[in-house]
């Protein structure tokens, strides 16, 4: 890490905007935010979790398959077009028609408007509405073009944050960036739990939520840049490059790649002395039964 040098910004852009209740108005509020970042810009645009229908799952379940979209839906494809149009990446959400049930997808497209993955929520809400929802199956990561160099990017998606393993599987993957949607109350434990993610995994974490105005949100979004450590600087720094207030509104955060990537190069977290041969009881799927499980048979 060079001092004095001239600083390269990756700008982006988290959407915290209030769903109009349907998927026309959406696309069109959408593309007009998208529009409005781009004229700040922004490098990539993040959207809120499940921004086709505004995070709505209904209990109905012909409802909720009427509801959900592909991705060669015309929603998904006017925001692939204008991320060409625009030459901005852009992360846009949806809830995915899939068999047997639909997903809670993300899907990547960069600024010449090529898909580079499509992501469904693996940790789905199962104690929730999201119990009428399908997981996904993977985590994915891409190197990402953008005007101020490439970067590689993986999603994870609201809840996926409370399992450490999901930031741990992209960073092993090779993430830089982790893009995160989001529609829950974002307070000091989930925001602590974000930083942690940055912080042990050497990456930058950029998470887009619903503003106050959407029941049970709270605005909030956030990015962190997981550079814990600079060699100028006679203690730690915060990681903590933005974090929006409760309104609605386009929050802007700028991230120094070359700094994140030295920061990476040197320092000791991360991947760098792991020991994987003494983790195997985390693939033991006949560990103690969930603790939330033990308590309802004790309740009975």
């Amino acid at each position: 890490y060079r001092k004095g040098r001239n600083r390269v910004l990756l700008k982006i852009a988290l959407l915290q905007i209030q769903s109009e209740g349907s998927l026309e108005q959406n696309m069109k509020k959408g593309i007009e935010s998208c529009r409005k970042a781009k004229q700040a810009g922004a490098d990539i645009c993040v959207f809120p979790e499940m921004w086709s229908d505004g995070y709505f799952i209904p209990e109905n379940i012909e409802e909720l398959q009427r509801l959900s979209i592909d991705e060669n839906s015309a929603f998904v494809q006017k925001f692939q077009k204008l991320s060409k149009e625009l030459e901005m990446a852009i992360l846009i959400t949806l809830l995915e028609k899939h068999e047997p049930r639909p997903r809670n997808t993300a899907i990547l497209f960069d600024r010449f408007g090529e898909k580079l993955y499509k992501y469904s929520k693996v940790h789905t809400c199962d104690f929730g509405d999201e119990a009428r929802l399908d997981a996904g199956d993977d985590f994915y990561v891409a190197e990402l073009d953008t005007a101020k160099g490439m970067v590689k990017v993986g999603t994870m998606i609201c809840y996926d944050r409370e399992f450490p393993e999901s930031a741990r599987i992209l960073m092993l993957k090779g993430a830089e960036l982790i893009l995160v949607p989001n529609a829950c109350p974002m307070e000091i434990n989930r925001l602590s739990q974000l930083r942690g993610r940055a912080y042990e995994n050497m990456l930058a974490i950029a998470t887009c939520n619903y503003p106050e105005t959407t029941e049970d949100c709270n605005g909030h979004s956030s990015i962190f840049d997981g550079v814990a450590y600079l060699p100028e600087l006679p203690a730690s720094r915060d990681t903590c490059i933005l974090e929006a207030d409760g309104e609605e509104g386009i929050y802007i955060g700028e991230l120094d790649l070359e700094m994140l990537q030295s920061y990476r190069k040197r320092e000791v977290h991360g991947n760098a002395y792991r020991h994987p041969e003494k983790y195997g009881i985390l693939l033991d799927t006949k560990v103690e039964e969930p603790f939330i499980r033990n308590k309802l048979e004790e309740a009975l």
